[in-house]
């Protein structure tokens, strides 16, 4: 009979698989346009529908998967696919697992891994301790963070309030609509969430930060730029260059603007830059979400517009903000790419996703640009856009809002889009 499991339990397989210590194949039963459009790496494609004939040799064929062979099925949201594994096991196959919520149960699974920090404050022990917390988000590549400090106060612009008995102080940024993975990793430290920021007004994913703020009874910070997006709730504005006190280590707000107008980095002690939407570790933000490709946009707010004036301003805070940091400052994006079909490059999910200002500045082509020329390289072709993007952002700047959780989950599907394709050659003229 066939067993289903929890997405967070086919996580783990697929890791186990990845070591070589397992062997399966996952079949996808959704249409193929789905399948097309957004998947699980590596998985097979076999379109079924409920109470419809099964015909096994037909599987077998397109497949080339036997009785022999382990399989999970897969589908939108278990329910295909658990019939489909009901079949298989009919025609013979003895090891058939389904995953139980599908794509839905998959876009929810999550990672947290700490950030390497080797010359982090407080390795010599005369400073506060620091941690950073990396949650991955697998299946869109999404990245928010957990900075975690000691107890000791610093001279920051900002000091949070403290009502915990924790042993330690955090601040939790760019946290999704899953917010129990920030909570359970400041549980893991012993610390108390003390604010919640986000880097700026996403465009890919709805944002949990002013839900989590509101729960844990915290400030909500927002770049103050984000006032000018018409953001339709109240929120702390967390103003150019001011800090944070954060258990004793400043986290500092530098303005980045580009691939929004209110994108912000924050610069944790003398060690990393969360970097958002700015900076990524093969790539940098695109432009256009906010600033429109000449055919307007939700939540454009310039009077200029275009993708070329955001890639200007891109340009500016690269060079003139984050690359003027020393080189072994970690780098802490705020997404990795993650391709329709489920593959994440050099990525390895589950493993920190991180570079340096030095190694940045070196590995990254488009980096090396003049900035006419660099303006020109990221706007020469504008990667398809993320799922739904324009109610997103909607949702995210607080005019609307999804009318329940399964609207919700539907929104945000499919991989994040907000890197620009470093590699694009500007179309040559006629």
């Amino acid at each position: 009979m066939p067993k289903t499991i929890s997405a967070d339990e086919f996580r783990d397989m697929i890791d186990a698989r990845r070591r070589g210590e397992r062997s399966f194949a996952v079949v996808d039963t959704r249409p193929e346009e789905s399948f097309a459009g957004w998947r699980v790496a590596d998985a097979i494609h076999y379109f079924y529908k409920p109470f419809h004939e099964f015909d096994v040799d037909d599987f077998e064929r397109e497949t080339g998967l036997s009785p022999d062979d382990s399989v999970v099925t897969l589908c939108a949201k278990g329910k295909a696919s658990g019939d489909f594994a009901a079949e298989l096991d009919a025609a013979g196959y003895e090891d058939v697992t389904v995953v139980g919520d599908g794509m839905r149960g998959w876009s929810a699974v999550y990672d947290r891994t700490p950030v390497p920090l080797p010359d982090a404050p407080g390795s010599s022990g005369a400073a506060p301790p620091l941690d950073i917390v990396q949650v991955q988000r697998r299946a869109k590549g999404c990245l928010g963070y957990l900075v975690v400090g000691g107890r000791e106060a610093s001279d920051a612009d900002h000091e949070l309030p403290d009502s915990s008995n924790s042993d330690r102080v955090a601040v939790a940024i760019d946290v999704s609509r899953h917010a129990d993975e920030w909570v359970e990793a400041a549980a893991e430290r012993d610390a108390s969430i003390a604010a919640v920021l986000d880097t700026h007004v996403h465009a890919d994913h709805l944002s949990g930060g002013r839900a989590l703020a509101d729960d844990l009874g915290v400030p909500y910070f927002l770049p103050a730029a984000a006032a000018e997006r018409d953001v339709a709730y109240k929120f702390d504005p967390i103003e150019r260059n001011e800090t944070l006190d954060v258990g004793g280590v400043d986290l500092k707000s530098i303005a980045t603007p580009g691939h929004t107008s209110d994108m912000a980095s924050y610069l944790v002690g003398r060690s990393a830059v969360l970097t958002g939407d700015t900076l990524f570790t093969d790539s940098v933000g695109r432009t256009e979400l906010q600033f429109g490709d000449g055919d307007g946009d939700a939540g454009d707010t310039s009077d200029a517009g275009g993708a070329e004036r955001g890639a200007t301003q891109l340009y500016d805070s690269l060079h003139g903000t984050l690359l003027a940091e020393p080189d072994d400052v970690v780098v802490c994006p705020g997404h990795f790419a993650v391709a329709s079909d489920g593959t994440t490059g050099d990525v390895v999910p589950g493993e920190p996703v991180t570079t340096t200002v030095g190694a940045a500045r070196r590995g990254l082509g488009v980096l090396g640009l003049d900035r006419a020329a660099f303006v020109e390289r990221i706007t020469a072709t504008l990667p398809e856009k993320p799922p739904n993007y324009e109610a997103v952002i909607a949702a995210n700047r607080g005019v609307e809002s999804p009318p329940d959780e399964t609207a919700a989950i539907e929104l945000e599907l499919g991989p994040n889009r907000c890197a620009a394709d470093p590699g694009a050659e500007p179309a040559a003229d006629d």
